[in-house]
């Protein structure tokens, strides 16, 4: 296929799309499809059709639309009306009366069961209006194991763009000019990462997309493959051309069956159009992608140990330098982005660098994907710009606390990040201004806690996860991590003393000094943000030991 070919496909989908008045899409995300949304989309389908109205109306398997809690969700285009819950039993409701007589049933629209009067254009909803979506633009709007749904919205044009109109130097200028960092958790300069992987002079390069989404609480890759695979496969190619690349490794975790699905049949569809594989679109650049299913380790998404695994290597990290810019994968330059890095760079080339770079901070450029989760009204999945105050996030997206409770902590950064408390709520989610309270901004995942919450007991949590994946090859992060949830768990047990109190501190240095890779050098973050903000909640565990010791050492 060349590139007239893919201009022909995109204006010959946008006439087909519209012939219909309307489209509806029937969120098929994970957390819908565990309500029953695949029910719901075929009787849905079945009821367009037999009404005789499937010339009129076309029905859509989508990803996800963002308010996982309120699933299964149907939207209807182009008034953007929003279903919730919906079952089997109202599907004909909604077909006379959203689509026939045009008329919304109000009792069902989103958020009708706790808005005083619920928005008829979901758009309007505070859920969505402060939300910015540029990585998650098409996700519950178009049908992701349809390629033709993805081109029809401006799909594979960076990819063109960059083939045909710039050099491998002018695309990574333009991603150093966007200012956009790495989503993985690290926040490394993007532009500066590809530089240096185009500067080795090899045989052979690779690309390789960090799939290995292990946050607890954490579902924005997940979500990202699931509804819009071709724009990180885009991502990819184009990563592919700017460093030098023609092979490329999508690792993805093997509890994500219909991501890994879905993305599987995006490269298909992909080869079979001349978006993958030799000459592509005509060209003289080429380029495939593999997938590789991860085992479930979490130290696997740690570069090196991403690599050894995908090398068929036991998972565990290696130390650095050499950085797999320079020796990665088999030895060649890797370049390795995550999930949401690599979902950024088509609007990026598409829109310039300068586009970009205008939304956020100044040191913070863009938007940034949430999995907002915990003891939150409205969780789900958001896309919000750099720089907005958690409270906005917290208050205004998320719809506030539950139950009349009362805001405790946020916690960021999944187990390598820490919790922001009630003082802070105003402070503004970009990378310097989480460093500063103790935590990170991670991957996204951002879980809300109330006054309920047992700050020690959260700790512990973290402190376990971390010890139960940590891979044993260093001292620090195998028996440190080990230690500090012996006496976590002593504390939480009101077993423990001002010495454990100490002695927890103590480690929690020597763990984040001495540790091999991100995984503990980052473990004990939840312990000292915690113990920064919340000294007093472990005081009272220990409390009622106070006088034991104290005559223990008379």
């Amino acid at each position: 296929m060349n590139r007239q070919d893919l201009k022909t496909i995109a204006e010959s989908a946008k006439a087909e799309h519209n012939q219909f008045k309307h489209k509806v899409c029937v969120c098929c995300g994970a957390g819908c499809l565990s309500s029953g949304s695949e029910a719901v989309l075929k009787k849905l389908q079945d009821e367009v059709k037999a009404r005789g109205l499937d010339k009129e109306i076309r029905v859509v398997p989508s990803g996800c639309m963002g308010p996982c809690n309120q699933g299964p969700l149907v939207k209807v285009m182009p008034e953007y009306a929003i279903y919730q819950k919906v079952n089997c039993e109202n599907i004909a409701a909604v077909v006379q009366s959203q689509l026939v007589e045009k008329r919304p049933i109000e009792d069902l629209l989103l958020f009708a069961d706790s808005r005083p009067k619920p928005y008829v254009n979901a758009q309007e909803d505070p859920f969505f209006k402060k939300q910015l979506k540029v990585v998650l633009k098409d996700c519950g709007s178009i049908n992701p194991e349809i390629i033709e749904d993805y081109i029809v919205r401006d799909g594979y044009k960076a990819l063109d763009k960059v083939l045909f109109q710039m050099s491998p130097e002018e695309v990574i200028a333009e991603i150093k000019h966007s200012r956009l960092r790495g989503r993985g958790g690290a926040g490394f300069p993007t532009g500066i990462k590809w530089e240096t992987v185009y500067k080795y002079v090899a045989d052979q390069k690779y690309v390789i997309c960090n799939g290995d989404e292990g946050d607890p609480g954490a579902f924005m890759d997940r979500s990202v493959l699931e509804g819009n695979p071709h724009r990180v496969l885009e991502g990819m190619a184009i990563a592919g051309y700017a460093v030098g690349a023609n092979k490329g490794y999508a690792y993805i975790r093997g509890e994500y069956p219909l991501a890994i699905k879905r993305f599987e049949a995006a490269i298909k569809s992909a080869k079979k159009l001349g978006l993958l594989g030799a000459n592509i679109l005509g060209s003289t650049f080429s380029f495939d992608i593999e997938i590789r299913i991860g085992a479930g380790a979490f130290v696997c998404g740690e570069e090196t140990a991403l690599i050894a695994s995908i090398e068929g290597k036991r998972g565990t990290p290696r130390p650095r330098p050499p950085f797999p810019a320079e020796s990665g994968l088999w030895g060649k330059p890797t370049l390795i982005n995550n999930v949401e890095t690599l979902a950024s760079i088509a609007p990026i080339i598409n829109k310039g660098g300068e586009w970009y770079s205008e939304i956020g901070t100044p040191k913070s450029a863009g938007t940034k994907v949430f999995a907002l989760a915990g003891k939150i009204n409205y969780s789900g999945l958001i896309e919000v710009p750099m720089g907005m105050s958690l409270r906005e996030i917290v208050y205004d997206i998320g719809g506030g606390v539950p139950g009349g409770k009362e805001f405790k902590s946020a916690q960021t950064g999944g187990p390598s990040g820490g919790c922001i408390p009630k003082e802070h709520l105003d402070v503004k989610m970009d990378y310097e201004n989480l460093v500063s309270l103790g935590s990170i901004m991670g991957s996204g995942g951002l879980i809300i806690m109330d006054d309920s919450s047992d700050m020690v007991d959260v700790a512990r949590f973290f402190m376990e996860f971390c010890m139960d994946e940590s891979c044993g090859k260093c001292v620090p992060c195998r028996v440190g991590t080990k230690m500090m949830y012996d006496l976590l768990t002593k504390i939480c047990n009101r077993q423990g003393t001002r010495h454990d109190l100490d002695r927890l501190e103590e480690l929690a240095v020597y763990v984040k000094e001495a540790s091999l890779c991100g995984l503990g050098m980052s473990a004990p973050n939840p312990l000292l943000s915690t113990l920064r903000y919340y000294k007093n909640e472990y005081l009272a565990h220990i409390e009622r030991n106070t006088t034991l010791e104290g005559v223990s050492h008379g």
